[in-house]
């Protein structure tokens, strides 16, 4: 990754102070995904810290994970799978609940989305406190895949989420 490229991708996410309550600085992507080069050269980039892996499926996040993920996969060949909050998905499920700042929730996956020793690449747009990156590896290791990388578009540095990721490869384009 060029620093300049980084830089040009950094500076087309839009920050929207205060949002979704005070204090908090919100990067948003939409800016970036409408600027189809910019979207183009987050792909590519995902892409290459692919490289040299044989990739299977494509894990995504809901929601904006959704769109990247599905780029990605497109891209190399794999397969997505969808993880989405308790009762999003159809079908046998299997379940991870996940702390929140008050509270718990719930992801789920498709029981048959990942099959035991598939290669699997988890997909983002933010690291932030790393719950539900976590949830979702949980969710990828309950099935007995195996998680080559887990990528992110942001990682909000301050909180450091990616602690909560140990042992596994973990990249982010953009740092804040």
């Amino acid at each position: 990754m060029t620093q300049m490229t980084i830089e040009a991708l950094s500076r087309s996410i839009r920050c929207i102070p205060d949002f979704p309550k005070k204090g908090i600085l919100f990067r948003d992507i939409t800016t970036l995904l409408k600027d189809g080069a910019a979207f183009k050269k987050v792909i590519d980039l995902m892409a290459a810290c692919c490289k040299g892996k044989q990739v299977d499926r494509i894990v995504v996040v809901e929601s904006r994970g959704f769109i990247l993920g599905s780029a990605l996969a497109y891209k190399l060949g794999a397969g997505v799978v969808l993880i989405r909050k308790k009762g999003k998905l159809p079908g046998k499920t299997v379940s991870v609940n996940y702390d929140l700042e008050y509270g718990t929730d719930t992801l789920q996956m498709h029981a048959d989305a990942v099959e035991p020793g598939q290669k699997v690449v988890i997909v983002d747009d933010l690291l932030a406190t790393g719950g539900t990156s976590q949830a979702a590896l949980q969710l990828v290791k309950k099935r007995k895949g195996k998680v080559v990388s887990i990528l992110f578009l942001i990682e909000l540095l301050d909180l450091k989420g990616r602690t909560k990721l140990k042992g596994y490869p973990v990249l982010s384009l953009i740092k804040y």
